[in-house]
């Protein structure tokens, strides 16, 4: 409970997911906003929470939301921001309790593939600026 009320009173501090994982995300958030991910298979997850009224997410960032699932587990979502929307990114229907094990491999990966896909705009417009295109 104590990682629920810390979050309400300051929604901008990072929280370990797995500690707020087999809880339902409380009253008033539309998601957790991940900021880090391990590179190590046990390494931590860490989020933020997004207020309702947030507006879409940023390039290359998501967006994890959990619900009880109807008989065991949990269901978790994930949405990847992209350019101009959001778009869902992947679905664990009935994940268990320790479900950010298993979503960690496939944010972690999601995450390195858009920060190489801005690193290699990043190059192509910089290539492009010095041969005068």
């Amino acid at each position: 409970m104590e990682a629920s009320i810390s979050s309400r009173s300051h929604p901008s501090s990072i929280l370990p997911l797995h500690g707020l994982a087999v809880r339902p995300m409380p009253d008033g958030v539309r998601g957790a906003l991940v900021q880090r991910v391990s590179a190590r298979p046990d390494g931590p997850l860490d989020v933020t929470w997004l207020a309702v009224g947030t507006p879409r997410l940023p390039l290359g960032r998501i967006r994890l939301h959990w619900e009880p699932a109807s008989h065991a587990g949990w269901n978790v979502t994930a949405h990847l921001g992209l350019a101009t929307t959001e778009v869902h990114l992947a679905s664990w229907p009935a994940a268990p309790d320790d479900w950010p094990r298993l979503v960690r491999p496939t944010v972690h990966e999601v995450i390195g593939l858009c920060a190489a896909l801005a690193f290699a705009t990043d190059a192509l417009d910089l290539s492009n600026h010095l041969a005068g295109v």
